[in-house]
């Protein structure tokens, strides 16, 4: 159930996520000053009328590079946390997380066999690869845990293709050895090469993930009762397990092909939401979309500035974070069994 006084919370949420934003536009080597930032936006806006006081340096600083990265860092953000907690509601387990029916496994295979046999091919080949691999994993999966029944076999089916995909991806890289670099570049996650192309690449699938998982939130929380009681109230069990899973997984498959693997995001974050904003989806969804956009945005903000001129992988950032957080949620939910 949703506790008293959600809607302060859900604000505190939102103003979090603008933090966040500002942040990941204002941090830099190159100062721009949030005055002269909100100018420049302002400029943007025809019926304003007002002149930006960036120079020409400044604006592509702002608009080509920070802007865009600050943008689609949101979106993996987000998508990876409404999906964890979309995943933790239809298998009513607290442990699932967006790469739970083999999504990163097949997106790592994908990645290498890109980064190995094709490194004379287009660069966009790679984030192709990524999305194809990671979305016929989860469809193997889907069909071999279908065949057995229940969600339990689902996730056992996703550990087994997990597992083989794992390791043909790791014969692969000792077949390729001068790749590694570059493979373990993309697994460790980046948004370093993001632009403005990427963006509108991965949106779609953002987009209509998100409201597909947003429409069957009340679903959601039914079946987190259980199956036999959700089939009792009327619902179509298998039905709405299957198209949550399936926008749960394009929506991940989307963002992981152009950011890499990025881990903890779809554990933490929900479970952070959770001890705030108590255990309904109807709440739990939407607020953990906007608290992944923001707890990714700034990650990315460490990730660029902690090494100062050089960047740290991100999935190191939101591991080192992520890492004890889970572990005292661990403790807690041992305590209060």
């Amino acid at each position: 159930m949703a506790r008293r006084g959600t809607w302060p919370l859900v604000v505190a949420v939102g103003l979090f996520l603008a933090g966040a934003f500002l942040a990941g536009v204002l941090v830099g080597p190159v100062e721009l000053g949030v005055g002269r930032v909100l100018e420049s936006f302002g400029a943007r806006l025809p019926f304003l009328g007002l002149e930006t006081p960036l120079t020409d340096s400044e604006e592509a600083i702002l608009w080509e590079l920070r802007l865009p990265r600050v943008v689609l860092g949101a979106l993996v953000g987000g998508m990876l946390a409404i999906a964890g907690a979309s995943y933790q509601g239809v298998f009513r387990n607290p442990l699932a997380d967006p790469y739970l029916l083999g999504v990163a496994a097949g997106a790592g295979l994908g990645a290498t066999v890109a980064v190995a046999y094709g490194p004379g091919l287009d660069s966009d080949f790679l984030p192709v690869a990524a999305f194809v691999g990671g979305a016929g994993a989860v469809a193997l999966a889907y069909a071999l845990g279908r065949s057995t029944g229940g969600p339990a076999a689902l996730i056992l089916a996703g550990v087994t293709i997990a597992s083989f995909f794992t390791a043909v991806q790791t014969f692969v890289q000792q077949q390729n050895s001068d790749t590694l670099q570059a493979v373990y570049s993309w697994i460790l996650g980046r948004l370093a090469t993001s632009g403005w192309d990427e963006v509108v690449r991965v949106l779609p699938y953002v987009a209509l993930a998100t409201a597909t998982i947003l429409v069957h939130r009340r679903l959601i929380d039914v079946l987190s009762l259980g199956d036999e009681e959700a089939a009792s109230l009327g619902v179509n069990v298998n039905r709405v397990r299957l198209l949550v899973v399936l926008a749960a997984t394009v929506g991940t498959a989307a963002v992981v092909a152009v950011s890499g693997l990025i881990g903890f995001v779809g554990i933490i974050v929900p479970h952070a939401i959770r001890l705030l904003f108590g255990g309904s989806y109807r709440i739990l969804l939407p607020v953990a979309a906007l608290g992944g956009a923001g707890f990714l945005v700034l990650a990315d903000v460490l990730a660029r500035t902690v090494l100062s001129p050089g960047e740290v992988p991100i999935g190191v950032i939101t591991a080192f974070f992520g890492a004890p957080f889970f572990a005292l949620v661990l403790r807690t939910s041992r305590r209060s069994v």
